[in-house]
């Protein structure tokens, strides 16, 4: 076996306003002008803002009774594509991926910002499923994230990836634009999804049957259990096919791709003074919206 060698991490630049890292603009023109399906399901969330999970529902409810191939042996990230990535140690981007997909609908993963998403998707009125969590937890698991995978910028200590979060200098930029930005998108277009992680936390059951009725489907009784089981975090976490154990990238003996999932870690993380800052600054940012998020549920 040839061993690989050690990928070298990525460097942050500024891509049309945003912090962006090469393995997710090198693609651009293929993904401004990817065609979307009126069936195509768009996810899209902030970085660890819980996509895989929501990710896992969805292929559940559409495919979980049709293969158990399917789950068995493909993993997630080649079940739900991720649409603008081209990493160096694939051979296929996320378009390339999307365009061989035999499902329908198609499963697309984004982590845009709402103002980078192909027209197409807006010009075909696709379903938009996008998932926001709180800015403290989500900067916790960010920061574990980008420990343990090779290919994003050095993170640094904690104190200085929570204030590159807070100016909004990490791939995909601003946690508060990214929100804010797909928020006031839903206002104007009423195929948005608007889900919160901490929703899923407090009552998955709840948030499937609402977010099947969006997708106008309705599961059965037993459809159900099997995705609330299989859906559970625990569970997600053991299943080589959705926990990313699968990826060369990550180093999971630095911190799992899958670690709590809980709601309200961050205070494990976070000084007195850090969080006395966090807060304000967060007042200052987040004052001319309407959107809320619970620190803790």
């Amino acid at each position: 076996f040839k061993k690989m060698a050690a990928p070298v991490r990525e460097e942050l630049f500024d891509f049309q306003g945003v912090p962006m890292i090469n393995c997710f603009s090198s693609n651009w023109e293929k993904v401004q002008s990817f065609q979307a399906r009126p069936d195509d399901i768009l996810i899209a969330t902030y970085p660890k803002a819980g996509t895989t999970w929501v990710s896992y529902i969805l292929d559940l409810l559409y495919f979980g009774q049709s293969s158990l191939e399917r789950q068995t042996s493909i993993p997630i990230y080649e079940r739900v594509p991720f649409m603008e990535s081209a990493f160096p140690s694939m051979d296929t981007g996320g378009i390339d991926l999307l365009e061989k997909l035999p499902t329908s609908p198609r499963l697309i993963k984004t982590h845009f910002p709402v103002q980078f998403v192909p027209k197409s998707f807006w010009e075909q009125n696709c379903k938009i499923v996008y998932v926001a969590r709180n800015a403290k937890d989500n900067v916790v698991s960010y920061f574990h994230f980008d420990r343990m995978n090779q290919i994003q910028p050095e993170p640094g200590d904690w104190n200085t990836f929570l204030h590159n979060f807070m100016t909004g200098k990490v791939t995909f930029g601003s946690w508060y634009d990214h929100v804010k930005g797909w928020w006031e998108k839903k206002q104007a277009y009423s195929n948005i999804h608007y889900m919160f992680y901490e929703d899923l936390i407090e009552d998955l059951g709840r948030e499937v049957d609402r977010l099947s009725s969006f997708l106008g489907l309705s599961p059965s009784a037993e459809e159900k259990e099997n995705i609330l089981t299989g859906a559970k975090f625990d569970n997600m976490k053991k299943n080589k096919m959705t926990n990313y154990s699968t990826v060369l990238l990550m180093d999971h003996k630095v911190s799992p791709f899958m670690r709590k999932g809980k709601v309200g870690d961050w205070k494990n993380l976070f000084t007195e003074a850090q969080n006395k800052e966090f807060d304000q600054d967060y007042k200052q940012k987040m004052k001319n919206t309407t959107l809320q998020f619970r620190n803790e549920i």
